[in-house]
């Protein structure tokens, strides 16, 4: 090492959850001690956040959807619209960021932009934003059209549309606000500029409305699996929540993934692989719970969900035989890549019949499930996280808040022993949290150029 060269810093590995109102498994509202109008209650959300920063999590996060697109004569579903939600947890919270989803699909840019920075100043540099397209038909219907835009055509929308909102959030220079009370000069003017956007998808003239927020620019987060995806994560994204059903598939997906920033001149994207735990002190009683909740769900339930994902009716689903053969990208091609590929991948892998497939999948569908102790559990995100298949994990327990509290009991403290992760925080924004820089204003890079 030259005497100039400072010693490299340790990966950390990173943690958030995902509120998936009462749980991952379909049935978690059905627990004993589950509230069934837990799904449109702040309080339960907020409760969870705080479980979350107890345990030293890097962020909560929100997913979303424009229509109702889950079987509600059963299970919850996403109701409560993000950003409103997350302020109201950052407000609850200190250190926990807060990641939010929205669609390119069914907004604008300047609406994106300025809410998502509006979160950033609220929170005090706490913000994230899951940059998806929408492919279900029902979210399109909302929007006024009777058909979805093909997959090319959605990317090529976000791709404008997340350049457009980076331009945003640098329409202000850093230091144009000055709120000079004796020379009576609120804002320099001169730096504060337009974006003059003119484009194939959208027209913004600009600035943006509020100064740039606390981090420059809220922490850019991508879930998309499909090449075009994995595109648009590696010129924009800093971390993405990924779903993976095996090891090697992972680590493939990183790989390429970076190479594709590298590719853009940009360092590596950060990798959360989605992953659904559910803790018992013993490993027989990890898998009673498991059995318990699945079996709580009924079968009509999760055939219909299954042949969601898979783009195909419930009715070539047989119980106790494996899947069809001739299974296609659903909607040739322009449905959900992601959950396709990795509910295909761990049914084709352990040759599954449909029943076996959907119990491993503990009535989910696409993230990997573990059932076990906190020890094994433990052991499975090091393997993961010191081979390279994951730089980190966006947790989905089983149930909420207990599946998490038994997560931040049990495991928090293993994977802290071992050094693998932190037992307090270093910083205070979602960026320090991540080891993120905190980006230049990309104006002034053109400036300079």
């Amino acid at each position: 090492m030259s005497r100039n060269t400072a010693p490299a810093t340790p990966r950390q590995l990173h943690l958030n959850v995902n509120i998936l109102h009462s749980g991952f498994v379909p049935s978690a509202w059905r627990l004993a001690d589950a509230d069934p109008r837990a799904f449109v209650d702040v309080n339960h959300y907020v409760r969870v956040a705080r479980i979350a920063e107890a345990g030293k999590l890097d962020a909560v996060f929100l997913a979303d959807n424009a229509a109702i697109v889950d079987q509600i004569d059963f299970r919850p579903i996403t109701a409560l619209e993000p950003t409103v939600l997350l302020a109201s947890i950052a407000a609850a919270t200190t250190h926990i960021g807060v990641i939010g989803t929205a669609s390119t699909s069914y907004n604008e840019p300047y609406n994106i932009a300025r809410r998502f920075a509006t979160l950033d100043h609220v929170s005090n540099g706490r913000a994230g934003w899951n940059v998806v397209t929408t492919a279900d038909l029902a979210s399109a219907r909302n929007f006024g059209r009777d058909a979805v835009p093909d997959h090319a055509q959605r990317y090529e929308r976000a791709a404008e549309f997340t350049e457009l909102v980076k331009a945003l959030w640098d329409s202000w220079e850093d230091d144009a606000f000055v709120g000079d009370k004796a020379g009576g000069r609120f804002v320099d003017v001169s730096k504060v500029h337009p974006v003059a956007h003119r484009g194939r998808h959208f027209d913004v003239q600009g600035p943006l409305n509020l100064p740039r927020s606390p981090q420059g620019h809220p922490v850019l987060v991508q879930a998309g699996g499909s090449p075009d995806g994995r595109d648009l994560a590696a010129r924009h994204a800093e971390a993405v929540f990924s779903a993976s059903q095996s090891f090697e598939e992972s680590a493939a997906y990183r790989r390429d993934l970076n190479t594709r920033a590298a590719a853009y001149g940009r360092p590596g994207v950060k990798v959360l692989a989605g992953l659904t735990t559910i803790i018992g002190a013993t490993e027989a009683e990890a898998l009673r719970r498991r059995d318990e909740l699945v079996d709580q769900i009924p079968w009509r339930y999760s055939l219909n969900r299954l042949a969601g994902t898979l783009g195909i009716d419930a009715e070539r689903l047989k119980l106790d035989q494996p899947l069809p053969d001739d299974l296609a990208l659903p909607g040739g091609a322009n449905g959900n890549h992601t959950f396709f590929h990795a509910t295909l991948a761990q049914g084709r892998r352990h040759g599954y019949t449909v029943r076996e497939l959907i119990r491993s999948l503990a009535g989910g569908t696409g993230h990997r499930v573990i059932v076990g102790t906190p020890e094994q559990i433990a052991d499975d995100i090091a393997h993961w996280f010191n081979g390279g298949a994951a730089d980190g994990f966006n947790l989905m327990p089983d149930a909420l808040p207990d599946g998490l509290q038994d997560f931040v009991d049990g495991v928090v403290p293993i994977l802290q022993k071992r050094g693998l992760f932190r037992t307090g925080y270093e910083g205070a924004t979602l960026r320090e949290h991540l080891g993120l820089a905190r980006p230049d204003n990309a104006r002034l890079w053109r400036k300079s150029a």
